[in-house]
Parts: structure tokens; C-alpha cells; sequence
């Protein structure tokens, strides 16, 4: 029989997940992959793998015919099969239940040996386990970090949607330099240079004018040299920017969305991340709050030595996060150190309205409130050595009214990274791409 005739004779009836809940007796046909054979001689134990967890196929010499048994000693890990048999309630099986097989097809056979251990037994390497990724992304650990992934979306835009935000897709080829700058990746588009898109700053600040709240999960370039375990060249972020809001508005909306997260995570896979953290609760609000002068004043009493207008190093940071734990904010940024768009606090133009979520020492997010008057805006344009005729297109719409408005951009793996208790931010992307990696 082919393959063709038997996925026409044969229909996966259940997914793995599903059988421990099934009565005693029920006819089932699963399909997945041969995760782990374990063979005691007279009994077999073949651990069967889909998308939703792995389920104990028993096999007793005597109980099944010699042609079977042959079949299944010829069967390489990772192979894809499919098996036709009953559910019984076994004590020995971790899932309480096992299935007894009537007959198992090969749909496909894996060569041997595997390039990485998928059962987790044998320790691969991370460059091995990138290049590789296809079967990394295989393991059961490294799948729940993309259940989780889709969890995090889906909680985030219902609770945007909830708020009356609208979900928007902006370009990602550019004209020009969305903040100012050099990291940007140039493409040739027909006679002209473009660029890849870094943000949807520009683009999301113009669509307040129109529906007033909006947000853009998408994905993004920055041709940044840094090859950190932070970094990466192509990244998702999340996006708001809400009319006639401030800074302090738009960092309670984002706080809100971070605890609204962990709910709804905790809804739906509580045991899971229990294993992973020891113990899982949304963070308290309101978030610690600290001016970027608090923060200078304190790494200062720390020993840290820092000028007021320097970035603050991941050394300093690590310094921070000891102090405030988890979430927490910093506020009122130099002037010099935030993009053009940024607005300057009236009085005083050399902090501006802005803001960084931290956990720990990782930035998770960063905004403000945006200057919306355009004869602020070219001047500021100006300060920063842009070229105002660059963002001619943008300016246009401050002549014809544009809102007070502000905004944020959230790194969505870094909050991963978080959720997951994972040290580098190739393991919660799929097919990261960094300074050295184009493939796979």
C-alpha cells in the first residue's frame, strides 16, 4: 500500500493529548513520530510524539504477530508512523494510559544517526543545535517555548482589542531612516536605494491622526554589529501609539498589558511554567519607577562610575535590576540619548518625556511622549544632524492637524525570554538571524 492509499484508508483520529481522556477500550489511530524506543526483550515501549505531547505505545511479544514485531526493530527514531490500536489504563505509563497496537505503518523513515539527541538525554551543543534547528525545534521543551509564544500574542491583542486600540500592517520598505542613524540594512528597489524598516515609528505616530489608537505586531531590521545573547538583527516588536496620551499614560497601559500576559499564561499553562520558575505570579503594580538622575545617583553610591548623559552598560544595569528586581522603569531620559521624536520636557529640554521597562538588566521596551508641533519637531530633526528634507513626507502631516500622542515598542522575544527562563534570545526564535547566521 502507498503512502497516498494509506492516508486515504487511514485517518489520524486523535491527537496524543487527547487519549488519557478517552474510555478504556476506544479504537484510536494516532500519528506522530517515533520519539524513543525502549526495548526489554520480551516488551517493547515506543514513545509516540505529535505537536501535542507523547503518548506510550505498548508492544508484548506474543500479543502481537512476528511480521509486527520485525517491522517495529527496523524502525529509526524520528521516523513518522502511524498506529492503529486500543487505549488501556496502564499504572505504568506516566500518562496512566498506554495503547496496544493492532498494526503500525511507516509513513517515513528517518536516517540514523539523528544530528542531535531530541529526547534531551544527550546534551547538544548551541551552535549544533542552530544548525540543526529543525530538530531542536522538535523537542518537547523547545516546542512549548512556541506554545507560549502564541499564547503571549494572542493574550496581547485581546488586551489592546479590549481597549479600543485597532490592529494596523505598515510598510517595511523605506525611503529613508525611520529614527536617524546607520543601522540599516540598504536594498536595491528597482533604480533606487531603499531600506528595511527598523520600526513603524514614523507610520504609527501618522495613524493616531486617524483612528487615535493603534498598534503593529511585526517584524523588523537593525543592522546592529552587537552579537550579545540580547541581539538580534531580525526581531518582532510590538507596537502602540495612542493620541492624547503622555508618557506616564501609554507606561500604565503597557504595565497592564505585561500583568494581563502573565494571566492569562497562568490560565492556560500554569503547571508548565511552575516547572520552570519554581513559582509563577503576575508582577504587583504599579511597576518601581526610578528618573534616569535616581539611577546615575545610585550606580555612583554603588561604585559604578558613570557620567549623567552616558548610557547605561549592562554592567550598570545588572546593578539596577539587583536593586529593583523584576519590572521596573526608568524615566526622563537625556535628550541627547533619545531619537529626534521624543519630546523635551517643557522648562527643562535637556531630559525628555521618555521611558525603558526593564526586568533585570534586559530593556524590554521603550517609549514616550512624541513632539507633535512641527516646528519643534524640524528643529529637534535638526539637533540630532538629520536632514529635514529626508522626512518632508512625515512632516506634511503636522501642517494638518496632529494629536498630542505617545507610544512604546516591546521587544516580543526578550519578554519571551522572561516567560521562559532562557539566557539567550536565539533559543525563542524559531530561525534566529544575527551578524554571523543567514541559515538555516
Amino acid at each position: 500500500m502507498s503512502i497516498l492509499e494509506l492516508m486515504e484508508t487511514w485517518r489520524k483520529t486523535h491527537k496524543n493529548s487527547e487519549v488519557a481522556h478517552l474510555p478504556d477500550g476506544s479504537h484510536v489511530v494516532l500519528m506522530g513520530w517515533l520519539h524513543e524506543i525502549r526495548d526489554l526483550g520480551n516488551i517493547k515501549f515506543l514513545l509516540l510524539r505529535d505537536a501535542s505531547g507523547i503518548v506510550q505505545v505498548t508492544i508484548k511479544r506474543g500479543a502481537v504477530s512476528q511480521s509486527l514485531l520485525n517491522k517495529v526493530s527496523r524502525i529509526t527514531r524520528e521516523s513518522v508512523i502511524a498506529v492503529k490500536g486500543v487505549v488501556k489504563r496502564s499504572e505504568r505509563s506516566k500518562l496512566g494510559v498506554e495503547v496496544l497496537p493492532q498494526e503500525i505503518k511507516v509513513l517515513n523513515l528517518s536516517k540514523a544517526p539523528l544530528p542531535l539527541e531530541v529526547t534531551g538525554k544527550v546534551p547538544a551543543d548551541f551552535e549544533t543545535r542552530m544548525n540543526s534547528r529543525f530538530m531542536d525545534l522538535r523537542r518537547p521543551s523547545e516546542v512549548f517555548i512556541f506554545k507560549l509564544q502564541h499564547e503571549v500574542l494572542k493574550a496581547i491583542r485581546e488586551f489592546l482589542d479590549e481597549k479600543g486600540f485597532i490592529e494596523v500592517i505598515t510598510p517595511k520598505i523605506l525611503v529613508s531612516a525611520t529614527e536617524g542613524g546607520a543601522e540599516l540594512f540598504k536594498v536595491q528597489y528597482f533604480e533606487r536605494t531603499a531600506y528595511l524598516a527598523q520600526s513603524p515609528q514614523l507610520y504609527k505616530e501618522i495613524l493616531t491622526s486617524c483612528f487615535e489608537r493603534v498598534y503593529e505586531i511585526g517584524v523588523y531590521f537593525r543592522a546592529e554589529e552587537s552579537n550579545t545573547p540580547y541581539h538580534l538583527n531580525e526581531f518582532v516588536s510590538v507596537d502602540i501609539e495612542v493620541a492624547f496620551m503622555d508618557y506616564k499614560d501609554v507606561m500604565k497601559i503597557l504595565e497592564e498589558c505585561i500583568v494581563h500576559v502573565y494571566q492569562h499564561l497562568r490560565d492556560k499553562y500554569y503547571e508548565e511554567l511552575k516547572r520552570i520558575h519554581g513559582d509563577f505570579k503576575e508582577p504587583q503594580t504599579p511597576f518601581p519607577t526610578i528618573t534616569y538622575t535616581e539611577a546615575i545617583e545610585l550606580l555612583r553610591r554603588k561604585g559604578i562610575s558613570v557620567r549623567w548623559g552616558d548610557d547605561l552598560t549592562t554592567p550598570a544595569l545588572r546593578v539596577l535590576g539587583e536593586e529593583y528586581g523584576d519590572y521596573y522603569f526608568i524615566i526622563d531620559w537625556p535628550s541627547k540619548a533619545k531619537p529626534f521624536y521624543i519630546k523635551p520636557h517643557r522648562g527643562n529640554e535637556e531630559i525628555c518625556e521618555s521611558f525603558d521597562l526593564l526586568w533585570h538588566h534586559i530593556e524590554l521596551a521603550s517609549g514616550g511622549s512624541r513632539i507633535y508641533l512641527r516646528e519643534e519637531l524640524e528643529e529637534s530633526i535638526k539637533r540630532k544632524g538629520l536632514n529635514v528634507e529626508s522626512f518632508k513626507e512625515h512632516l506634511r502631516v503636522f501642517d494638518y492637524g496632529m494629536p498630542p500622542h505617545a507610544g512604546w515598542g516591546l521587544g516580543l522575544s526578550r519578554l519571551l525570554m522572561v516567560l521562559a527562563n532562557r539566557q539567550n534570545i536565539r533559543e525563542v526564535v524559531l530561525f534566529p538571524r544575527d551578524r554571523t547566521r543567514l541559515t538555516p
